[in-house]
């Protein structure tokens, strides 16, 4: 069956054209191109002392709510051939299924609402819903951005990101609810701030990766494992959540040492090393096989300008790095911004021929990282 499923999922994709706004489920797209074009949208508009009002719509339980019926009318009004409509229709056809908890499971019952979970064609019909759902109220990226059923809605004024709001309440069905005004929204796992900082998200990344660490603590402190298996748990596990979506994120000098001693406690936990066994921090990397955390950060970094400058001219990165505001910057040392970032020593020269070339853009992205202390400054020639 997941087969079947994904045999007309790849015809489906050549028939159906989804919206640029729709990032979910969508080739070369990613969590990472929205949060990042957000990120550099505010930076933008604080640079410039420019307003820029976003309301943020999370659908609740809207992959589990779609009527059948609707789906077939939105498959159809894309293009999709009737022969297909057949098929999925077959395939949702006297479905049952049984609620598994403690006790047993309960008897069969039939579901007649909803997309089918688990299913690989579920995700791009879901996208065919939600692509027609919006055809008459979504605007350009980034004014608009869907992933799935988390959409952001931008504009510079508040009359008018209402008036968006409310083009919108007649397609979602927000059923009057009042919209709440925050200083911060968790959007798609990244944590943003209405004055463009990412202190909080750092204190989230600190957090995540200490979940992580406890989840996989009974093989990081046992004394059996070695130090070398210890480091590939830790490096899966808890780093990759302490880095994500931290490619986009242009951060201070504190906010480095904040990560890379939330790194070093963690490490010694794992290790059984304390303050008192006078070990010092490199020794202590050395033995787990663990770089530093802030120069992975770099990399991530380049690695992640270096997609954005390798894809075309329309994508959604490259219109807002190459975007001009008007506006007065504020008196005083400007903000840490992603496309003024220039590191301290130079370990790599990364020119514009090398931005295109992916493969050698990442062996002078390694050799900086592996040369000296890692950190890459980035030279630019026209």
């Amino acid at each position: 069956m997941k087969l079947w499923e994904r045999v007309v999922e790849a015809r489906l994709r050549k028939v159906v054209e989804i919206c640029e706004q729709q990032y979910g489920f969508m080739p070369r797209k990613s969590t990472t191109d929205a949060i990042f074009a957000l990120r550099i949208l505010m930076e933008k508009y604080r640079d410039g002392q420019r307003e820029l009002h976003c309301v943020f719509v999370d659908l609740e339980k809207a992959y589990d709510r779609v009527p059948r019926e609707e789906l077939w009318y939105c498959m159809r009004k894309s293009g999709v051939a009737e022969k297909y409509v057949r098929v999925v229709q077959d395939m949702y056809e006297r479905s049952r299924t049984v609620v598994r908890c403690a006790v047993g499971q309960t008897e069969e019952f039939k579901v007649e609402v909803g997309l089918h979970q688990g299913s690989a064609l579920s995700p791009f019909l879901f996208a065919i819903v939600m692509d027609q759902l919006s055809e008459e109220v979504r605007q350009e990226s980034p004014w608009t951005m869907m992933f799935a059923d988390d959409i952001v809605i931008c504009s510079e004024s508040r009359e008018q990101v209402e008036e968006n709001l409310e083009r919108w309440s007649g397609t979602v069905r927000l059923q009057g609810e009042e919209v709440k005004k925050v200083q911060e929204f968790k959007y798609l796992g990244s944590t943003v701030q209405s004055n463009g900082e990412c202190g909080k998200e750092v204190k989230k990344r600190v957090q995540a990766g200490w979940n992580g660490w406890r989840k996989v603590s009974g093989v990081l402190c046992d004394r059996k494992i070695s130090a070398r298996i210890k480091g590939k748990v830790y490096r899966t596990v808890v780093r990759a959540a302490m880095l994500y979506g931290l490619e986009t994120v242009s951060l201070r000098k504190r906010q480095e040492s904040e990560l890379e001693v939330a790194e070093l406690k963690m490490l010694r936990f794992s290790l059984g090393v304390t303050s008192l066994d006078r070990i010092r921090n490199e020794y202590i990397r050395g033995t787990a096989h663990v770089g530093r955390l802030g120069d992975k950060v770099r990399e991530a970094r380049l690695r992640w300008f270096g997609h954005v400058q390798r894809r075309e001219s329309e994508y959604i990165g490259r219109r807002m790095l190459d975007m001009e505001l008007p506006g007065r910057r504020q008196r005083g040392r400007p903000k840490r911004e992603f496309p003024h970032r220039k590191e301290d020593i130079t370990r790599a020269i990364i020119t514009n021929k090398l931005k295109a070339i992916q493969g050698k853009y990442r062996q002078a992205v390694d050799s900086g990282r592996k040369n000296g202390h890692g950190r890459v400054v980035l030279l630019f020639f026209e």
